[in-house]
């Protein structure tokens, strides 16, 4: 008889994130072949991993056509070498595609029902640009559901400006160039390259590179310059390219299993779920999503902000996280919040960003047996919020050491 138990990130691996576009890594790259790139190195590190003992793989995409479609789960893991007995699906939720498939994997993990698994995503949006091929019902507008510019994510970003106007373009900016400094200084450590998987890409003229590292990096990035760039979603507006996430082509997953399979197998688990969260909000300021599904996982755990130690939030734009943190009284440079930078310069391949910010997480709660719980939540288009709490396998309670 199935049992309920834990739930443990196991370990997980992404591919370097590409600009999408004509000049992205990526550009002759196809989406599926980023997954299986990934599912195949993320096999590799985990090589006491039977592949017939995985019961589930589980692939999110935003624009679920072309190379991201036919049920990614299951091409991709047969592309990558799964044993046929090895069954697959996709998942969509737009930006949270990657954390749906996790805590949907992780569900039917802790009910019993699942041993281990793989999650993750991929978006290639220079190939599939978001709203590509979408065919939203004419009764949105005519019904007055949902504004129709709350479609454009950068206008929403802009709205939230509008609706809490301490969130000035001065504290986006500042907080854009710290992402963007924080990113260098952990690619200087080696923090983030050690969970990069190299992909092999061709150029349009056919020759041959190995993809190493995140493509859309811009350390040099100062609040002067800042300050002159354009903004794109309003006339005099705030949001600009600066302090939004790039669009970005990339593929992340993950390992997941339960209690009684990492002691079979003799894992060393990252992370146990502790709880997760999914909320709607108004399509118009989708910016805010991650605060109440963020108080929903925190009910769930029995747990308050204050016992978090570390936030992995998905920079969509930097307006959005600043939103998040007042409203749970954190300031813009808490050394809690995103410590390696996020997706305004890393990028944000969508429905792949969930697991990025799993992958962060996990890599410091090994560098911090002192911190006991984390967690990650990201906004999502059309009014929603996803937030995962994880605890820390390694945690001591004590002060570590700075590797």
């Amino acid at each position: 008889m199935a049992q309920l138990t834990d739930v443990y990130f196991v370990d997980g691996v992404r591919t370097p994130f590409g600009r999408a576009g004509d000049k992205g890594i990526y550009a002759h790259t196809r989406a599926d072949d980023l997954v299986v790139k990934s599912i195949i190195g993320l096999m590799e590190r985990n090589a006491s991993v039977p592949k017939d003992r995985i019961d589930d793989v589980a692939i999110a995409a935003t624009s679920q056509t072309g190379d991201q479609g036919l049920t990614l789960g299951r091409t991709t893991a047969m592309l990558a070498g799964l044993p046929i007995s090895v069954p697959g699906l996709a998942i969509e939720r737009m930006c949270a595609g990657a954390l749906t498939a996790v805590t949907t994997m992780g569900a039917s993990i802790g009910v019993g029902m699942y041993d281990v698994a793989i999650a993750g995503g991929v978006e290639h949006m220079g190939r599939h640009p978001i709203g590509s091929n979408a065919d939203p019902n004419p009764r949105f507008v005519a019904e007055k559901l949902v504004d129709p510019q709350s479609l454009n994510m950068g206008v929403t970003a802009e709205r939230l400006h509008d609706r809490f106007p301490q969130l000035t373009k001065e504290r986006a900016d500042r907080y854009g160039m710290l992402s963007q400094q924080k990113v260098q200084e952990a690619y200087d450590r080696g923090d983030i390259q050690k969970d990069l998987v190299p992909v092999s890409v061709a150029d349009a003229d056919g020759a041959f590179s190995l993809a190493t590292v995140d493509q859309g990096r811009r350390p040099e990035t100062t609040l002067e310059g800042l300050g002159a760039l354009k903004t794109p979603f309003r006339p005099h507006g705030r949001v600009t390219a600066g302090t939004s996430s790039p669009l970005t082509d990339g593929a992340t997953v993950s390992l997941l299993a339960g209690g009684d399979a990492v002691r079979e197998l003799g894992l060393t688990p990252k992370m146990r779920m502790v709880s997760f969260g999914f909320a709607g909000v108004e399509a118009e300021v989708m910016g805010i999503g991650p605060i109440p599904s963020t108080e929903k996982a925190l009910a769930k755990a029995g747990l308050t902000i204050d016992d978090i130690d570390l936030f992995e939030l998905n920079e969509a734009f930097a307006v959005q996280v600043l939103s998040f943190l007042d409203h749970f009284g954190v300031a813009d440079d808490d050394p809690r919040v995103n410590p390696w930078g996020g997706a305004i310069a890393l990028g944000h391949p969508l429905a792949a960003s969930g697991v990025r910010l799993m992958i962060q997480l996990a890599a410091q709660f090994e560098q911090r047996p002192d911190v006991r719980y984390g967690l990650t939540a990201m906004c999502v288009g059309l009014g929603q919020g996803g937030t995962v709490i994880w605890e820390n396998p390694f945690y001591t309670g004590k002060k570590a050491k700075r590797k």
